[in-house]
Parts: structure tokens; sequence; C-alpha cells
């Protein structure tokens, strides 16, 4: 997705487009985090 957003921002010089890369960027990071503090175990429990 970010090398999307990349190809059309270069292709079209938007800020807008630019902006929602960074925020992918971002978001991408979080998840990464997120997922390095959770225990995996957390992350397969099911809801009861």
């Amino acid at each position: 997705m970010l090398d999307l957003t990349w190809k059309l921002f270069c292709m079209t010089g938007n800020i807008d487009t630019y902006l929602l890369m960074k925020e992918l960027e971002n978001d991408e990071e979080y998840q990464d985090e997120r997922l390095t503090i959770i225990p995996e175990a957390e992350l397969d429990s099911t809801v009861h």
C-alpha cells in the first residue's frame, strides 16, 4: 500500500497523497510495536 501511495505522490505531487502515505507508515509502525508488546497467547485467544 505504501508503494502505491508513493508512486501516486511522485506522479501527481499531491500533498494529501504524501500525508496519507506518512499516516500509513505511522499506522504500520504502531501495529508492529503493538505486536511486540502483546503476548502471542493474547492474540490467539477467542472471545467467549
